[in-house]
C-alpha cells in the first residue's frame, strides 16, 4: 500500500471523526475510503471500519455528557431505546454482510450515502422540524433497529443515519448527536465481536483510520457547539451525492 493511500485513509478518518460529532453523518467516510482505496473484502471493510467506532462513540458520548446534552430525561430515554435496538439489530447486519458480494456491498453503501444526503437536505429545507415534540419511543425503536441492521452491514457506528432521522422527526440537533453517540458504542461493540469472530478486522488499518478519527471527534464536538454548521452540511451533501455513483459502480 502506497504512502499517498495511507495518507488518504488517515485523512478520511480525521474528516469522518469531525462529521460524527459535528453532524452525525461522517462515520461513513472511513468505510468509503477502505472500500475504494484497498482490496479488502466487504466483511473486512465493515469489520475494520466498525471497530474504530467503539472508541469514537465512547469519546463522543463522554464529550456530550460533559456539555450536558445527555441530562434531559427525554434524551436519556431516546439513548436507552437506541441502545436496546442496537443489541438486537447489529448481529443481523453482520450476518447479512457475509451474504453480499463486493458489487452488492457497493450498491448498498451508495444507497445509504444518498439517503443520508437527502435527510441532510431535508433538515436544511425544513428547519421548523426541530420545533416538534420528541418522537415516540416506538418510533425511536423502529429507527434504532433499522439503523443497527444497516450499520452492521456496512460497518458504521449509527450516527450517520440516526442523527438525520431524529432531527427530521423533531429532536434538537445537539441532543440527537448526543443520543447517537451512546448508540454508536453498542453498535460498534456488538459489531466488533461479530466481525472479530469471523476474522474480518485488519487491526493495522483500523489504527491508521481510528486514531485520526478520535482527534476528529473532539474537533467536531467543538464545531457543533461553537459554529454554524450549514456550510459543513452543504459540503457533506455535495460530497456524498458525488460519491454515490462511484460507489455503486465500484467493484
Amino acid at each position: 500500500m502506497t504512502v499517498p493511500v495511507l495518507v488518504l485513509l488517515a485523512l478520511a478518518g480525521l474528516l469522518g471523526g469531525i462529521g460524527i460529532t459535528a453532524l452525525g453523518p461522517g462515520g461513513v467516510l472511513p468505510t468509503i475510503a477502505l472500500f475504494t482505496l484497498t482490496d479488502l473484502a466487504p466483511s473486512q471493510v465493515a469489520g475494520t471500519a466498525i471497530v474504530t467506532h467503539v472508541a469514537t462513540g465512547a469519546l463522543g458520548a463522554a464529550a456530550y455528557r460533559r456539555s450536558g446534552h445527555l441530562r434531559e430525561p427525554a434524551i436519556r430515554r431516546t439513548a436507552l431505546v437506541l441502545v436496546g435496538t442496537a443489541v438486537i439489530g447489529t448481529p443481523v447486519g453482520v450476518l447479512v454482510n457475509g451474504l453480499v458480494s463486493t458489487r452488492v456491498f457497493g450498491l448498498v453503501l451508495a444507497a445509504f450515502v444518498v439517503v443520508v444526503a437527502l435527510l441532510l437536505w431535508y433538515r436544511e429545507a425544513h428547519p421548523s422540524a426541530s420545533s416538534r415534540p420528541h418522537p415516540h419511543p416506538v418510533t425511536i425503536g423502529g429507527i434504532g433497529l433499522a439503523v443497527a441492521v444497516a450499520s452492521g452491514i456496512v460497518g458504521i457506528g449509527g450516527p450517520m443515519l440516526t442523527v438525520p432521522l431524529l432531527i427530521a422527526l423533531g429532536t434538537p440537533v445537539l441532543e440527537s448527536l448526543a443520543a447517537a453517540q451512546v448508540q454508536s458504542i453498542v453498535i460498534a461493540g456488538v459489531g466488533t465481536v461479530g466481525y472479530l469472530a469471523n476474522g474480518s478486522i485488519d487491526w493495522g488499518l483500523a489504527a491508521l483510520v481510528g486514531i485520526p478519527e478520535l482527534a476528529g471527534v473532539l474537533v467536531g464536538w467543538r464545531i457543533a457547539r461553537a459554529l454554524p454548521t450549514r456550510t459543513l452540511k452543504t459540503v457533506l451533501i455535495v460530497v456524498l451525492l458525488a460519491l454515490a455513483p462511484y460507489l455503486a459502480l465500484h467493484g
